[in-house]
């Protein structure tokens, strides 16, 4: 039976997983999963290292005497909407784009030619993060920044968390018993990074991630949307650099700027023992995230679902109530049992008391839906081909 192998490559780690082959309109088959971390350690010098590290492990169990291709996540794909079999011009492509993700595509690339290096003549294919958002319309992508300008540096919203806001949207519609053209939804991936997609008729419209992942709610430790002109006031008044200036809001503020803490289980359990500053950040979180989320029921007249997703959408049911019960008059209302039980389920999970909307929580799987959109660029993994 043939075998695909899904890689996540990222900074600092190399995700894993082997699917065998599975039927057209079904689900792949997880026969193997792991991580390598610390990459660019010691111990891990680079993904190629990584990568044999991985194999090694596969090797044993499951074995790889089967395997036809390699399917590689990349963040960003640029103007590259669809799965691609990776050429030198797909290769190209996310070359380019490494301008505009340079913490992610690079590592993606290097897990590429890892892959190459091992299997010269393995066929691998790029799954981009970016393409499910590229439905969104021109007049929500601009921003209002002159044309030129705009165009010359691909200044537009681009979005991210695309593959599984895919897979989530899918999963929905069948968990709703809809056709995906049938599935309006808000989907809200909180896990430490936040994006928030409006979904009509299983496309994406519109997405709260922007030009890069820093835009929209507030996250683990990224401060979401804010004033620009904050960092032009920062860069006068203090002696930060740029750069400076980019890693404080990237890597120091969100909730961990605001109570030192980026866990939200631990940020939750600080709140319930009366810790003041973790309350306020909790406040913060679900202010922005509760406004982000009314601003996309907005959008869709016919919404069948908001659903929450990821590490802490899974798990969180106090976050779900904070962003949904003060939004009851736009016909969102929890059932408190199923929200409380609803911790980490192994599926789609009904929480919401009413059948449109209705409010879902839907493990996402970012792998599984990786090896869905790579058999549409090389199909040799379904049905054992």
């Amino acid at each position: 039976m043939s075998q695909l192998l899904v890689l996540n490559a990222g900074s600092s780690s190399l995700k894993y997983d082997v699917f065998a082959p599975w039927p057209a309109n079904g689900d792949p088959t997880r026969v193997a999963h792991g991580a390598v971390e610390g990459v660019g350690t010691d111990r891990v010098p680079d993904h190629e290292a990584a990568l044999g590290s991985a194999l090694d492990d596969l090797r044993r169990d499951p074995g790889l005497d089967s395997l036809v291709a390699v399917a590689h996540r990349v963040v960003h794909g640029g103007t590259l909407t669809a799965p691609a079999l990776i050429d030198e011009d797909s290769e190209g492509a996310i070359v380019d784009a490494s301008a505009l993700a340079p913490l992610h595509n690079p590592a993606a690339l290097a897990g590429i030619r890892a892959v190459r290096a091992e299997w010269p003549e393995l066929p691998q294919i790029a799954v981009f993060d970016t393409a499910f958002h590229q439905t969104i319309d021109e007049v929500a992508s601009t921003y209002a920044v002159p044309v030129d300008l705009a165009r010359r540096h691909q200044l537009r919203k681009w979005g991210f968390h695309g593959i599984s806001h895919a897979y989530v949207a899918r999963r929905s519609a069948e968990a709703l018993g809809l056709p995906a053209e049938e599935a309006d939804l808000v989907i809200c991936h909180i896990g430490n990074g936040v994006s928030v997609t409006a979904v009509r008729g299983g496309r994406s419209i519109d997405t709260s991630m922007g030009f890069t992942p820093m835009e929209g709610a507030v996250m683990g430790t990224r401060s979401g949307s804010i004033d620009p002109g904050l960092v032009f006031h920062l860069a006068r008044q203090t002696d930060l650099s740029l750069e400076e200036i980019e890693d404080i809001l990237q890597h120091r503020s969100g909730v961990l700027g605001l109570c030192g803490d980026s866990d939200m289980k631990q940020v939750r359990e600080r709140a319930d023992a009366g810790d003041a500053d973790a309350s306020f950040a909790l406040a913060v979180y679900t202010h922005r995230l509760r406004g982000i989320v009314a601003s996309y029921v907005g959008l869709l007249p016919d919404l069948r679902a908001v659903v929450f997703t990821a590490g802490v959408g899974e798990h969180d049911p106090a976050l779900r109530a904070e962003v949904i019960e003060p939004l009851s008059h736009l016909g969102l209302e929890l059932d408190r049992d199923a929200n409380r039980s609803a911790t980490g389920p192994d599926g789609p999970v009904r929480i919401g008391r009413g059948d449109r909307p209705t409010v879902l929580v839907v493990p996402t799987d970012e792998g599984a839906e990786v090896a869905r959109q790579a058999a549409s660029a090389f199909p040799g993994p379904r049905n054992g081909q």
